[in-house]
């Protein structure tokens, strides 16, 4: 146990001797530290590469909470299972569009009981009445269907396309927090960067109006057991 310890922490000390302390990085110094940290810590799983925003809002006040979806211009690496409620007459468009369970009325009832076999829940505005009852079983997963984040549409064909393809979901945490995986340590450090800009803009395009001071305050990348880069914000961009 004391040699694994031991070796756990030569390995990540070696990791964080990658990131200079004091010192903040332009987006692309920063995927390629991630780059370097993941050949040299050679990890036996494909690591996600991580991206943490702390913004300039007060998450306690309900018009300052920076909530949203953003699809990932390469996906996130990942096989996303999807649910669908409709009800019978639009069933079969819903599995047509790709989507892996559908139902409508015993859908409800099996997720009642404990059915949670897919990633992502979407709704037809007609099924929200008794998909609402759902609530105290997919609310803590983060995976009740919500207009705002498309997720309840009666174009089921968009909703599932934009689900499979891969997306990101960021809701500001304690502090103004914003945390979201946007991929995998094995995506070319171009797809990394598009991900990032993607998530980046979508944030900004989200400040609310009663945000005042600097809105995008501090950005870190990193992977799930990899060192915390700081990223030059002025830099994320250019």
């Amino acid at each position: 146990m004391i040699n694994k310890m031991a070796k756990l922490s030569k390995r990540l000390k070696k990791s964080f001797e990658l990131v200079s302390e004091n010192q903040v990085y332009s987006l692309d110094e920063a995927l390629q530290i991630v780059k370097k940290y993941a050949v040299e810590a050679k990890t036996k799983f494909d690591e996600t590469v991580d991206v943490v925003f702390k913004l300039g809002v007060d998450p306690r006040q309900s018009d300052q909470m920076v909530r949203g979806v953003v699809a990932m211009p390469n996906g996130l690496g990942k096989q996303v299972r999807v649910a669908v409620f409709a009800k019978p007459e639009r069933m079969e468009e819903a599995k047509k569009a790709g989507a892996d369970v559908v139902g409508g009325d015993d859908l409800v009832e099996e997720v009642k009981n404990g059915r949670l076999d897919f990633d992502l829940c979407i709704a037809t505005p007609d099924m929200m009445v008794k998909v609402g009852t759902l609530g105290k079983v997919l609310g803590p997963k983060g995976m009740m269907p919500n207009p705002k984040l498309g997720t309840v549409s009666n174009d089921i064909a968009a909703a599932v396309k934009q689900a499979k393809s891969g997306q990101v979901e960021y809701k500001t945490e304690k502090a103004g927090l914003v945390h979201a995986g946007v991929g995998k340590v094995s995506f070319e450090e171009s797809s990394l960067k598009e991900n990032i800009i993607a998530l980046y803009h979508a944030l900004i395009n989200a400040k609310p109006s009663s945000s005042k001071g600097v809105y995008m305050q501090k950005m870190h990348l990193s992977t799930s057991m990899g060192p915390s880069i700081p990223l030059d914000i002025q830099k994320v961009v250019s």
